[in-house]
């Protein structure tokens, strides 16, 4: 324990100079734009950064791209409560209730409970790394291809009771996100499915424009046909929350930060289930569950605390097992391997020093997110001010741009104008949007493992209900299916009535 304090001091002081700082400040506030505008996303800017810093120093190049990392999941909830639309995957959740905070005059105080929960967050998951790295980096490797299947559909299943009154319409909706994943050549043996010899299609839909169109257009859409008057921002509003309303939400802190980080280690999973997942406990836990998707703090706190602690889960795997635990870390991963460091499993017998320097770039990416959310949050909530006449087209320009600037093809801009459109249809249905994209985002992962688990029980489909976590995932899908029915509640309440009769 002591050794390990003397390590991390020594790698804070190791990053105490002023071009290390600068650079921290730099790299922070650019992860912060790029997560904030819509399209561009955490993967996207690592990428980019990534290409910048092959001349520098290996730890130096590392600390930029730690804080472009974080500063982008961060900065995805500034449109998320601003404007609605989630500038990541990641901060999808946040625009449930964040933005209705922010159309009640409360978009200071939203953004500040976001700051909190996003600090506090990355904190919680500083300190798995720092002191389970090797634990929970065992514990990872317990889900084979039969777990992750039940994960990614109890992802659909959750998502499709968070939003809306009607928990059917979520399920159909995250169904039909599922077919959409399974568009395109299929990972095997490449067969086309429902592509009807359109070559484009033959790729399947980016999930980047489907996620602009679903949220970012059809919410235009939506505005234009409401038309909404202009948000007034109450003066009074403040943008640093008060230490007492940060700490009557400490359960939840605590909860969503364990869930984002244990999800955030599960490779493959990624921030934005992260999200979902604690926003789902959360909602669970709550004495007025009615009040979320309606402005709730704690569901922002939660999808906040959430998928930004899973930014330093997602590294503990990349650093003990060197596989990485979201699509952003597969690009710290190649970056580390690029500099010269080599994780895995012998990390903490030949570099155990990079570990804590991890962590102290973490905490350093951390400072940075809370100093602008802090002093810009007043710059930024004067977005909403702007006409919707300017502002309406300016949004428009931008989600075109970010969705060709991703593989420069128009097919992609057809995409986002056709989930826009399918989004405003069925938002006059009150279909929610949230169970369909994470339909999309988490149909290649149930896929692919469902053929792999297939193969390797040689089409047999016992070990998907024997395996020990495996058959738990099962059953708590069937039973939160089930107990969304009032007369699986009415049952289950004669049961324990009858019990604590006899």
């Amino acid at each position: 324990m002591f050794d390990g304090l003397l390590a991390f001091g020594h790698s804070i002081a190791s990053f105490l100079t002023p071009e290390s700082l600068f650079w921290v400040a730099l790299s922070t506030l650019v992860g912060l734009v790029i997560g904030a505008l819509p399209g561009l996303t955490a993967t996207m800017g690592l990428t980019l950064m990534t290409t910048m810093t092959l001349k520098l120093e290996s730890n130096l190049a590392l600390l930029i791209l730690i804080c472009t990392y974080v500063g982008a999941i961060y900065g995805g909830s500034r449109s998320a409560i601003l404007l609605n639309i989630p500038g990541t995957p990641a901060s999808a959740a946040a625009c449930l209730d964040g933005h209705q905070l922010a159309r009640k005059g409360l978009a200071g105080q939203a953004m500040g409970i976001a700051t909190s929960g996003s600090v506090l967050g990355t904190l919680i998951g500083m300190l798995f790394l720092a002191w389970f790295t090797p634990i929970l980096g065992e514990m990872a490797l317990k889900f084979g291809a039969y777990e992750f299947f039940w994960l990614a559909l109890f992802g659909v299943v959750i998502s499709g009771t968070l939003t809306g009154d009607d928990p059917l319409k979520g399920w159909i909706a995250g169904v039909a996100g599922l077919f959409v994943a399974g568009i395109g050549q299929e990972a095997q043996f490449a067969y086309e499915r429902f592509t009807f010899g359109n070559r484009d299609l033959a790729g399947g839909f980016g999930l980047v424009p489907a996620l602009v169109g679903a949220f970012g257009l059809a919410e235009l859409l939506v505005s234009i046909k409401d038309r909404q008057a202009p948000v007034a921002i109450n003066p009074f509003d403040s943008v640093i929350p008060r230490l007492a309303d940060i700490l009557s939400h400490w359960k939840t802190i605590v909860r969503s930060g364990c869930i984002g980080t244990f999800v955030g280690i599960i490779p493959g999973v990624g921030e934005d289930v992260a999200a979902w997942s604690s926003y789902a406990a959360a909602k669970r836990a709550s004495r007025e569950p009615e009040k979320f998707g309606q402005g709730s703090i704690d569901g922002l706190m939660a999808a906040e605390t959430g998928d930004n602690a899973a930014v330093p889960g997602a590294v503990i795997p990349v650093l003990t097992l060197a596989i990485p635990g979201s699509a952003p870390a597969a690009v710290l991963l190649a970056a580390m391997l690029i500099h010269g460091v080599r994780p895995g499993p012998l990390i903490m017998v030949e570099a155990p020093q990079f570990v804590y320097d991890v962590v102290a770039m973490m905490m350093f990416a951390t400072l940075g997110i809370l100093f602008y959310g802090l002093t810009l949050t007043r710059f930024m909530i004067r977005v909403l001010q702007v006409p919707k006449t300017i502002i309406v087209p300016i949004i428009l320009v931008l989600c075109t741009i970010g969705t060709f600037a991703l593989a420069g093809r128009l097919f992609d801009v057809y995409v986002m104008v056709g989930f826009g459109l399918l989004g405003f249809v069925l938002r006059q249905f009150n279909y929610p949007m949230a169970p369909l994209v994470l339909g999309i985002v988490l149909g290649d992962l149930l896929e692919k493992n469902l053929r792999r688990g297939l193969v390797l029980s040689e089409g047999d489909l016992t070990p998907f209900v024997t395996r020990p976590i495996s058959a738990v995932l099962c059953a708590v899908i069937v039973l939160v299916v089930l107990f969304r029915f009032e007369w699986m509640r009415r049952l289950a309440r004669r049961v324990l009535r009858r019990g604590a009769q006899a």
